[in-house]
């Protein structure tokens, strides 16, 4: 499981990607790139990282279902995943 403060930052890049889409696709269409640059570096979306929603985790995120593959099988083997079913043949 991610620190606190890891996650937190996360959740914050995210509201600032969303809070300046708008204006960055603006500024792009009409080539300022002076202007782009002033924005604060948070805001553009390439500093995104995939995360578990639930823990945080960075590695073997499952981009369909938002979560990492540890809490998707934790969550599958519960039936807490509509749908999913462990396969056996």
């Amino acid at each position: 499981m991610a620190k606190e403060s890891v996650k937190a930052r996360q959740r914050k890049r995210e509201r600032m990607v969303a809070q300046y889409a708008e204006k960055r696709a603006e500024l792009k269409a009409a080539g300022e790139w002076q202007k782009l640059d002033e924005l604060p570096k948070n805001s553009s979306k390439v500093r995104l990282k995939n995360r578990c929603q639930l823990t945080g985790r960075p590695k073997g995120y499952m981009r369909y279902f938002g979560i990492s593959r540890v809490t998707f099988r934790e969550m599958a083997l519960n039936g807490k995943i509509p749908g999913v079913t462990k396969a056996s043949w």
